[in-house]
């Protein structure tokens, strides 16, 4: 009986502290937020609208590099992966490029759609503030949009997802037409519109705004009427249209180009530069500022979280910079002359002096040998005490000796990063920042009033309204100190001015990549090795450049390239074709 009762009450006491532990156990943890508290809290939707912005990327400012280098704007210091060989396969995409494609590839971008999809299913509570739901379910609708675009740009039409899947669910779906793909991105970017505020202030700078949406959607319709997708040359409905109607697309992208610049409230940054401005420095600029009268929409970075250092990424090695994503030569001759002539080296004064009298923009741009930046660290200031880019190979002494300019590969500050072809990326570098010890605050362009008045003049282009197109380049041409246009460019010399002009604005900004493609020129552009520069010159002292005369200049090859009309779009993942047996791979691959 003892034992029985002390079973018992062993029995009895462990069950009142298993009822003790279902009671302590039944709370709310206190480091996790539940689902129907966050659909039921306008504060916290608007934290899980603020994650999805983390999946538009940084563009161009990551770690290595970015998309320039594999297209003819740049080279990446250390190689470019098999992308400018054409080597691509559907195995070795994610790591190709590194963290370049990071924010293209098919599962990050899902990812962000998902949120999306969870959002917009989800965020419904009309007793929150129904205003600032509005607001946000814009943002959400923007981004999707966004994320859609990202994935059509490199693969074409691909399944177009606008519900949250559960664990048993299947995901099996086929890729949408290219078609169906651009609608629905232009009514994204609709609905954004018609919730979105035309401009925020304070701690909400950064956000989608209608401005944004209404840029996503002129982008998306100038892709939708290019080449690429009307000749389609694989004849598949996912690549581009089967039955396609030119003159309505090139319409439908001169009136969304309209409708942004009808808002009235962008315009170019220093439009009408007064007597005296340096435009060089009007345009470099741009880029320095959060904000101002042209961006569109930007990505905001802190240095207290993960500001990009692109000081230390683009500067000269000779500078204790990197090198990276260095302009390539093809970059540096596309700059014209100051006068709007083309630049040649087979103009024997213009090969003697080849940085003279060029675009403006040029020199906001590109660092190249003789460019004057700022004073150098204290080991460089040995070697070059007024701060000029040294990118020569050699400088040849009275005695006979030569000497390697400070910011190459050879150079006595770092001889192990410097650039190929002897040029940097000047372009988003605030000379003002101290590169080694601080990450540089700058903002990420991903649309401007310029890339508007630039879709608006190809537009016009592809429907003959030429005059239109001269007055909307010239606007871009004024600012930038560059003649205008007149009436005797024409037709084809029209189209091609245009695209120059397009690829010298918008230059290192992530467009080059995808405007070779839809225009179909890449095997034009692509099968030419990447170009740099090899310089001598003579002279008695390397930290006294006045000493320096008898420059001779000659272009060198500095990377393989090679192009193959399956890299017009890129491979769906292996990985995603396994797991979707749907899926159809894109030509090529």
């Amino acid at each position: 009986m003892k034992k029985y009762l002390l079973i018992l009450s062993a029995t009895i006491a462990i069950a009142s502290v298993i009822g003790g532990c279902n009671k302590m156990l039944d709370i709310k943890p206190s480091n996790q937020i539940t689902s129907a508290a966050v659909w039921s809290d306008v504060s916290l939707m608007q934290a899980y609208v603020n994650n999805m912005y983390t999946f538009l990327g940084l563009g161009e400012f990551n770690s290595t590099s970015g998309l320039s280098s594999l297209d003819d704007e740049a080279m990446w210091t250390n190689g470019g992966g098999p992308i400018v060989q054409s080597t691509i396969t559907s195995s070795n995409l994610d790591i190709m490029g590194g963290s370049r494609f990071s924010y293209l590839l098919w599962g990050t971008l899902y990812s962000g759609i998902r949120q999306c999809n969870d959002f917009l299913a989800n965020a419904v509570d009309p007793s929150v503030d129904q205003e600032k739901l509005k607001r946000l379910r814009g943002e959400a609708y923007f981004l999707r949009g966004y994320f859609y675009h990202n994935l059509m740009r490199v693969n074409g039409g691909v399944p177009l997802i606008t519900r949250v899947y559960g664990l048993e669910d299947s995901t099996a779906i086929a890729r949408s037409s290219f078609e169906e793909t651009i609608n629905f991105i232009v009514s994204d970017a609709d609905s954004a519109a018609l919730l979105l505020p035309e401009s925020y202030s304070g701690n909400d700078l950064g956000r989608a705004t209608k401005g944004a949406a209404m840029a996503l959607k002129s982008r998306v319709l100038l892709y939708a009427a290019s080449d690429l997708y009307n000749i389609n040359p694989s004849h598949m409905p996912e690549t581009g249209y089967t039955s396609p109607d030119r003159q309505a697309h090139w319409t439908a992208a001169r009136d969304a180009a309209k409708a942004v610049m009808d808002l009235h409230i962008y315009n170019l940054y220093k439009a009408n530069p007064a007597p005296g401005d340096s435009t060089a420095d009007n345009y470099a600029n741009i880029f320095l500022t959060k904000t101002n009268e042209e961006i569109i929409f930007n990505r905001f970075t802190s240095i207290n979280n993960g500001a990009p250092n692109v000081g230390l990424w683009f500067n000269p090695n000779g500078y204790h910079g990197y090198g990276e994503n260095s302009p390539i030569q093809q970059m540096v001759d596309a700059y014209e002359m100051k006068d709007g002539s083309k630049f040649s080296w087979s103009n024997p004064e213009q090969a003697a002096h080849p940085y003279e009298n060029r675009d403006p923009r040029f020199y906001a741009t590109v660092f190249y040998d003789g460019a004057k930046w700022k004073q150098r660290t204290s080991d460089g200031q040995v070697y070059d005490p007024v701060g000029v880019v040294q990118a020569f190979k050699s400088l040849i002494l009275p005695n006979g000796d030569t000497l390697p300019g400070i910011d190459t590969r050879n150079g006595p500050i770092e001889n192990w990063n410097g650039s190929y072809p002897n040029y940097y990326l000047r372009k988003f570098v605030d000379p003002t920042n101290d590169h080694k010890s601080v990450a540089q605050e700058i903002p990420w362009p991903f649309f401007r009033y310029a890339e508007i008045l630039l879709n608006y003049a190809e537009a016009c282009i592809g429907l003959g309204q030429e005059q239109e197109a001269r007055d909307a380049l010239n606007q871009i041409r004024r600012r930038a100190g560059m003649p205008e246009f007149t009436a005797s460019v024409t037709g084809t010399q029209l189209r091609d001015e245009y695209r120059n002009e397009r690829r010298i604005e918008l230059a290192f900004e992530e467009h080059r990549f995808f405007d070779i493609r839809r225009w179909m020129i890449a095997p034009q552009v692509m099968n030419e090795n990447a170009g740099g520069i090899e310089i001598t010159v003579r002279g008695t002292d390397r930290a006294d450049r006045s000493t320096y005369y008898d420059y001779k200049y000659k272009v060198i090859s500095v990377q393989n390239r090679k192009w193959d009309d399956k890299m017009y779009f890129l491979p769906i993942q292996f990985d995603e074709m396994k797991r979707n047996p749907l899926l159809k791979q894109n030509p090529g691959y």
